[in-house]
């Protein structure tokens, strides 16, 4: 154990995180390196890609390549990182406003495509770097600095989001249960695709009634031990349980990536031979 813990201060940058004092994502980034350590990926093969928030800061405080990108953009940078360089092990972090709001577009291609990258979403349910605004994820009623009558629209459920999108891989954490969280991220890493894991946490200066740690507690449950997570219709009705908050892997499923595809593609082309440039072109001359 504590020469996994030596291994893990490795992949620390050295750069002091800023989150506030009681934030659930400290709890995220330890179990992010310590999966990172467990894997023994070197440093030059790793790249963190995130959009804008305080979960988009991570990158800076892991020892990695990282990409600081713009508001919800992180997933088709990082598609274009992996496409360079499929040997990196490309992970994406980002919050529930960035990825779900402004970046929720970009979604269902990244779950479609296959691409083979993992996908953090961490979920406070709340814009906490601009001090408290509603997100998709904030609870139906919720009174917040931009819904002080309470929050009108419903909640979005980014787990079966992803399960219907189709991703082939997915998974929801508790930045509280560490241990758990960072075998989470292991089998996402290791999955071959593309895996989308949601991971639950407080914002314990804007948001410390939906994500009450003490009510996801009382809430949670393990993924039951005979769910087969090739059901997607199975993984969907664990993901949306009115009552009881899931943690596991949801669904995981086979299939070729973006990157299998490319590639049969470029070999399709080289086949063909140098003429089907000048073809190509004199189609629109």
């Amino acid at each position: 154990m504590e020469k996994l813990q030596d291994s893990a201060c490795e992949y620390l940058s050295g750069v002091c995180p800023v989150w506030c004092p009681g934030c659930g994502y400290y709890g995220i980034l330890s179990s992010l390196i310590e999966a990172f350590a467990e894997l023994g990926v070197p440093s030059h093969e790793l790249a963190l890609v995130s959009g804008i928030g305080c979960a988009s800061r991570l990158p800076y405080f892991v020892k990695a390549y990282g990409f600081h990108g713009i508001h919800g953009r992180a997933l088709p940078i990082a598609q274009g990182v992996k496409l360079a360089n499929p040997k990196l092990t490309v992970v994406v972090v980002g919050g529930d406003g960035d990825g779900l709001a402004i970046g929720g577009g970009h979604l269902p291609h990244a779950a479609r495509n296959n691409v083979d990258f993992t996908y953090l979403l961490f979920n406070n349910a709340i814009y906490g770097m601009t001090k408290g605004q509603f997100s998709p994820t904030t609870m139906l009623s919720a009174v917040t600095k931009t819904s002080p009558f309470g929050l009108p629209g419903e909640t979005v459920n980014p787990a079966a989001l992803a399960i219907v999108y189709g991703a082939s891989f997915v998974a929801r954490g508790f930045s509280v249960k560490k241990e758990h969280l960072k075998n989470l991220i292991l089998e996402g890493i290791r999955h071959r695709g593309f895996s989308f894991i949601e991971i639950l946490a407080s914002c314990a200066s804007f948001n410390t009634t939906d994500m009450n740690v003490a009510r996801i507690i009382k809430a949670m449950a393990s993924v039951p031990s005979d769910h087969d997570p090739a059901k997607p219709l199975e993984a969907l009705r664990l993901a949306t349980h009115e009552e009881k908050i899931y943690l596991g892997v949801l669904h995981r499923a086979e299939r070729p990536t973006l990157e299998d595809r490319c590639s049969e593609i470029q070999r399709a082309a080289r086949a063909r031979g140098g003429g089907a440039y000048a073809d190509l072109v004199a189609q629109f001359a």
